[in-house]
């Protein structure tokens, strides 16, 4: 461990962590013309229709863990670039459904192949993807995401 991460708290860690895949995702992409948050829309929409799920906009938000608004214009920019069709939900007006187009399909495909080799060098030192160690590090990880926080005093009092 570098003297800089010893004795850092468990929040630095995971900010750290945090921050090294998102540049290395967003150099690794660079080339392709994806930004790392172009590719989690991508890559979810994908995952998703393979899954036989057309989501809205608000649904595609809450399965990425990026802000609804953000979703939004990412996706208006990507539908721009041709990569995302945005229609409208014949159910329910107010929402926007997403689905890749075949541009988008053409784009997503390698940067999942990219993005899949990154994993495997993150995950190398703990033995690699099916090493019990990893196991237990995305159950770890698992139970940190879907614990609540408590609300800041400034949004309680809200």
């Amino acid at each position: 461990m570098s003297e800089a991460l010893e004795g850092a708290t468990p929040g630095y860690l995971v900010w750290r962590l945090s921050i090294k895949w998102r540049v290395a995702v967003d150099r690794a992409l660079a080339p392709l013309g994806l930004t790392h948050a172009q590719y989690v829309l991508l890559s979810s929409l994908f995952g998703m229709r393979r899954a036989g799920l057309y989501p809205s906009q608000r649904e595609l938000a809450d399965h990425t863990g990026l802000e609804a608004l953000y979703v939004s214009k990412l996706a208006r920019a990507l539908e721009n670039d041709g990569l995302v069709e945005r229609t409208r939900d014949p159910a329910d007006s107010r929402a926007i459904r997403l689905a890749l187009t075949e541009r988008g399909d053409t784009a997503v495909r390698p940067a999942l192949a990219v993005v899949q080799a990154l994993v495997d060098q993150l995950l190398d030192p703990l033995g690699g993807q099916d090493d019990p160690r990893t196991a237990t590090f995305v159950h770890d990880l698992t139970t940190l995401l879907n614990a609540p926080l408590a609300p800041s005093p400034q949004e309680a009092s809200a």
